[in-house]
């Protein structure tokens, strides 16, 4: 196929009100020392994620620098979302 005639396809993001940096480290640290478990970190971040780029307001203060990934592990690091516990049957 010639290359000329290759159509490159560049799926749309998705609208967020958040800027797309990455996390920083530094608040990775502090997030695990708050949520050891990695996989639980991994999930509740992206729960979260999700929960603000579909328009719920963030439980912290941000600047325009901060990503929804940043404001979701501040607000772990602030203790103002945790792992809901479920109880034993």
């Amino acid at each position: 196929m010639e290359e000329d005639k290759i159509v490159q396809f560049n799926p749309p993001k998705p609208a967020s009100r958040f800027s797309g940096t990455p996390m920083k480290s530094e608040l990775v640290e502090k997030a695990s020392e708050v949520m050891p478990d990695p996989q639980i970190l991994i999930n509740m971040v992206s729960c979260r994620v999700k929960q603000l780029n579909d328009g719920r307001a963030p439980l912290v203060e941000t600047v325009p620098s901060m990503g929804a990934a940043d404001i979701a592990l501040t607000e772990i690091i602030e203790g103002k979302i945790k792992l809901a516990e479920t109880p034993a049957p």
